[in-house]
């Protein structure tokens, strides 16, 4: 019997659990914001996992009408184009994207802007925030950008773009810079895992708990 993780249904109060069961991982809207405001970059997202191993993700951009589609040995693609990472080793010169996450508080916001910095200041070519954790770590499996990082975003942005990226060739680890545990609410990714490691020994933790606490 097959379970659902998703967003709507954790606000609702389901708990947010993975187990060894088939389980659909679903947000049917990633970047709500941008979607209130009318501002492009909006998704569905549908990841599905068996023994808590993530097996496909499929992640629609609803306004730009493309489709990225992956399964676990079988390739990446967008409207059925073959998707590859870059191969950037470094820091320096990458075009790195993020996202700000719900905390907003003085201390969030100093951890933020400080781990922005550092990067900034190992010359990485620039940082972006366009609104959409899931379209983003698609940039990032079509070679549009080099690497990501966020603290707060939550399983079911990550479990589609995860089995995205890592079949475009690239590598999806925990901020620690170990393997990833999808319920950590924190993330790097990138297209070598050098600059994956690089970036997370940059950064400093935001807490933002577990989602299957």
């Amino acid at each position: 019997m097959s379970r659902f993780i998703g967003e709507e249904s954790t606000s609702a109060g389901s708990k947010c659990v993975l187990t060894d069961s088939p389980t659909w991982i679903i947000d049917p809207i990633d970047g709500t914001c941008n979607f209130v405001h009318r501002f492009p970059p909006v998704a569905v997202s549908i990841g599905f996992a068996v023994n808590r191993e993530l097996e496909f993700g499929v992640i629609y951009h609803c306004t730009n009408e493309k489709l990225y589609t992956a399964r676990k040995g079988q390739g990446a693609f967008c409207n059925e184009e073959r998707l590859h990472v870059t191969k950037e080793t470094g820091i320096k010169n990458s075009l790195i994207l993020t996202e700000i996450g719900p905390k907003r508080d003085p201390a969030t916001l100093k951890l933020f802007l400080g781990n922005m910095e550092r990067l900034l200041s190992c010359e990485a070519h620039g940082v972006r925030v366009i609104g959409s954790a899931t379209l983003a770590l698609c940039l990032i499996a079509s070679g549009a950008a080099d690497a990501y990082y966020q603290f707060g975003l939550h399983c079911w942005d990550l479990a589609a773009a995860t089995v995205i990226i890592r079949e475009a060739g690239g590598f999806v680890i925990d901020t620690s810079g170990g393997p990833l545990d999808l319920m950590s609410c924190r993330v790097v990714a990138a297209g070598t895992m050098q600059l994956a490691q690089s970036i997370a020994q940059k950064l400093q933790t935001i807490d933002y708990g577990r989602d299957d606490d």
